[in-house]
């Protein structure tokens, strides 16, 4: 199963999730596409920039990020058209971790804290595991 995490403005959030991932299901290969903070948080595999969000997105079975990795120009333009088109229109599956940042709101979003949201997301790449 490929599992890609994207993330970026530092990769707190993406660093987060892949130490619980690992922490849970260590045996995963976990590519890391966005800052080097993901890999130091124990990614098998890493890289930055569009090319690899467009090449990654195409095969993998699993995609988690911010929501904002569906928006072009949010995380304060980070994400191109290209690979927010690339994500969106991938045929994997997308955990996607609510955040109200970049000139979005999402309605429904209570308000959790990250903590709480990368626990769901690890809970819902279990659930896929089928462990």
């Amino acid at each position: 199963m490929k599992i890609v995490i994207i993330d970026g403005q530092g990769g707190r959030m993406g660093k987060a999730v892949i130490e619980q991932l690992k922490s849970s299901y260590p045996e995963l290969e976990l590519y890391a596409i966005g800052t080097s903070a993901m890999l130091k948080a124990g990614a098998s595999y890493g890289a930055t920039g569009e090319n690899p969000v467009i090449v990654n997105a195409r095969n993998a079975d699993l995609i988690i990020g911010p929501i904002g990795i569906v928006m072009a120009d949010s995380l304060m333009g980070e994400i191109t058209a290209a690979m927010a088109t690339a994500v969106s229109s991938s045929s994997a599956y997308k955990i996607l971790i609510p955040v109200n940042r970049c000139n979005h709101f999402i309605a429904g979003c209570q308000g959790g804290s990250l903590s709480d949201y990368i626990r769901q997301v690890c809970e819902e790449v279990g659930r896929h595991l089928n462990i």
